[in-house]
């Protein structure tokens, strides 16, 4: 078990009270009834660890060209913790034997009508990244010290589904990082403080 691992799943696990801070609820205004899906953040086993991120094509029909961790609906029989591994092997071709799960975060209601369960797990750093190109425009991995820092996480006001609402936006080198995946991000932020993590 690596160091790295340890540190995560104990701040993971040390903090799981803070819930969805971080995390704008759109159960209100989502499309009903909720269905479930999953996303995987890949913390990578490195000197200096990073978080796996994708662009998703422009041909997609939602959310197309954003920033987006490998994820998806839950197919049946399956728990979240499943779905997001086979979707970031779907989407990347990463093993689900190669991804050591930390845990689930709270699971939380997005505008685009999803129950969505983030999963954290830890990968070996140069892992080989295959992106399955219908469903992945291009990958990066933008440094865990980086983007945990809430001093990096801008706060925005846009509109979604006709009502004015926060979201929180992330930008590092080229990537602009905003909408569910950056909520995501700072949620994991109050989970993982980075200055503890990584000192």
């Amino acid at each position: 078990m690596s160091d790295l691992f340890d540190r995560v799943a104990q701040l993971f696990e040390d903090n799981a009270q803070v819930g969805t801070v971080g995390l704008r609820d759109d159960s209100q205004w989502a499309p009903q009834p909720l269905r479930d899906a999953a996303v995987l953040m890949a913390v990578t086993d490195a000197p200096e660890p990073g978080l796996l991120l994708t662009h998703r094509p422009k041909t997609m029909a939602a959310h197309p060209g954003q920033v987006a961790f490998p994820g998806g609906k839950l197919e049946p029989g399956e728990d979240a913790i499943a779905a997001a591994l086979r979707e970031a092997e779907e989407e990347l071709a990463i093993p689900p034997a190669m991804v050591r799960v930390v845990g689930s975060a709270q699971a939380f209601a997005t505008g685009t009508g999803f129950n969505l369960t983030p999963v954290l797990g830890v990968v070996p750093a140069g892992l080989p990244i295959t992106p399955d190109p219908r469903e992945v425009d291009g990958w990066f991995e933008a440094p865990l010290r980086f983007v945990l820092d809430r001093r990096n996480h801008v706060r925005k006001m846009g509109n979604f589904g006709g009502f004015e609402l926060p979201y929180t936006e992330i930008t590092w080198e080229s990537h602009r990082i905003w909408g569910i995946t950056a909520g995501i991000i700072a949620n994991l932020s109050h989970r993982l403080v980075w200055e503890d993590l990584l000192g």
